[in-house]
């Protein structure tokens, strides 16, 4: 028997390796809402290393946010009310509405008018505003964030609130588990469910152990939202915290744009948040879901919420990126921190620019991500050819997520141009038209200008052969994730 064993069992063990293989090969080639080059990657991946691979794919081949988790999230959005907004998107100028229907395509929103806007001056500012208005709060106050810090300006919101809870206004505060995970084990915390907040922590990991044989960990709640009482949200890219960021202070200041809403959009972000909320939270909020009782018919800045996330359709903030740049007549100007497009982004870009467009994209010179540093270098060469004007923000980390179109149009939120916000994680922006808060917003990115340094094709042409070498192989990786 054990001669049997000696000699039978070296054969069983790489016949089952095999077909381990050949089988995590085949759902790779079966699984859909996954591009060609992410397809070859993992297959080279597998078949080159069997047993990491293999690894490496169940653990973070497939955008997978667990079943019970998925359908948590439909049943609240089953609970939603019908009510999303005007009905039609005739508040905005008929050159535009093909841009809006596929935002109404991806969150249900239809474009509301009626709004007021105004960019706030900088992180404390927001942050001051944010406090003013939840100590002005009469009946409820809901805040998301994916990062959260007990630093100066987080204290101060997390006072607001306890103030606003004492005196009888429901406070609701959701965050995510892993963004702010420093809170969420802090006194703070517990201190806010003392007063009477309703606080949740977002994507809860558990045990991580157990967590990864359901779902991928690293999908993630990244929005920021604030709505006050049903008529005042805010939208942007700063998490609650100071500019200083001292969790990785060596990039700071940490730069972020907000812009402060009155109106019916409110009341859209209000459903998002509702959304996620009820997803991870045992409460009936119907009172909190009705509509506004009267809504302006003005047209004074349509606006829409656009929430993205892995349990909505699949390249939904693809699709929103690149409809904008090819609605772009005159000028685009982008800002992002962390830029590793798909193919179809990065293409886009460069037709913009192509066809005449004067197309400007403001990167940090500095990236808290070297990986994602590295990677966007590789994107350079290509996105210079074709016309595109690259900057780098030497003021800081710039962390604004912007996008203004031909002086009209605006899109504000929390995606970034990298694949997390593309395809993984949970993402709220507002597209916006209206001439003078795009104004504002394109001010505000000449200011950006004013303080980078423009890159040159000449310079990244000049890069030395193993920083090339390193640039490309990292973004050679982009498509596993």
């Amino acid at each position: 028997m054990s001669s049997f064993l000696s000699y039978e069992l070296p054969g069983v063990y790489p016949a089952l390796s095999i077909l381990l293989t050949l089988g995590v090969m085949a759902r790779i080639m079966l699984r859909p809402n996954r591009t060609p080059a992410s397809r070859v990657a993992w297959l080279v991946v597998v078949g080159a290393v069997p047993l990491l691979g293999i690894v490496a794919y169940v653990l973070l081949g497939e955008v997978n946010i667990g079943r019970r988790r998925v359908a948590r999230v439909r049943a609240a959005l089953a609970q939603l009310p019908a009510y999303v907004g005007e009905g039609s998107d005739d508040v905005v100028p008929e050159r535009y509405r093909n841009l809006f229907r596929l935002g109404h395509s991806v969150s249900g929103f239809w474009p509301v008018g009626g709004n007021t806007g105004r960019l706030l001056a900088d992180s404390n500012a927001a942050i001051d505003a944010m406090v003013a208005d939840i100590d002005a709060a009469k009946d409820q106050v809901h805040l998301l964030f994916y990062i959260w810090l007990a630093d100066n300006n987080g204290c101060k919101v997390i006072e607001a609130l306890k103030r606003a809870a004492v005196r009888g206004v429901t406070c609701r505060v959701m965050v995510d588990d892993i963004g702010s995970r420093a809170l969420v084990r802090s006194p703070h915390w517990q201190a806010m469910s003392d007063v009477g907040i309703k606080v949740a922590s977002g994507l809860a990991v558990g045990n991580p152990l157990l967590r990864v044989l359901t779902s991928r960990i690293d999908l993630r709640n990244h929005r920021k939202i604030v709505v006050i009482d049903g008529t005042i949200t805010y939208c942007g890219s700063q998490n609650c915290a100071d500019p200083e960021f001292l969790v990785k202070a060596r990039y700071a200041p940490w730069v972020d744009a907000m812009v402060r809403f009155e109106g019916p959009i409110a009341h859209q972000n209000q459903l998002l948040f509702a959304g996620d909320w009820t997803a991870g939270v045992r409460e009936d909020l119907s009172d909190l879901l009705r509509p506004p009782a009267a809504l302006p018919d003005a047209t004074d800045m349509p606006a829409q919420v656009i929430g993205t996330g892995p349990t909505v359709r699949y390249s939904a903030m693809q699709e929103v990126f690149q409809s904008l740049l090819f609605a772009a007549r005159r000028e685009i100007i982008v800002t992002t921190p962390y830029y590793v497009p798909d193919d179809a982004l990065q293409t886009a870009l460069c037709a913009s620019a192509y066809r005449g467009v004067d197309t400007t994209i403001i990167f940090p010179a500095r990236n808290d991500s070297w990986i994602v540093g590295w990677a966007s270098h590789s994107y350079y060469p290509d996105l210079l050819a074709a016309g595109v004007k690259i900057h780098e923000y030497v003021g800081g980390l710039l962390h604004t997520k912007s996008l203004t179109v031909d002086g009209e149009l605006l899109l504000i939120g929390s995606a970034n141009m990298d694949r997390r916000s593309l395809e993984l994680n949970y993402e709220n922006n507002i597209l916006v038209y209206d001439p003078e808060l795009t104004e504002a917003m394109r001010t505000r990115q000449k200011e950006y200008l004013a303080i980078s340094r423009q890159v040159t094709r000449q310079e990244v042409e000049g890069w030395s052969m193993p920083r090339k070498l390193i640039n490309n192989t990292v973004a050679l990786v982009g498509p596993l994730f």
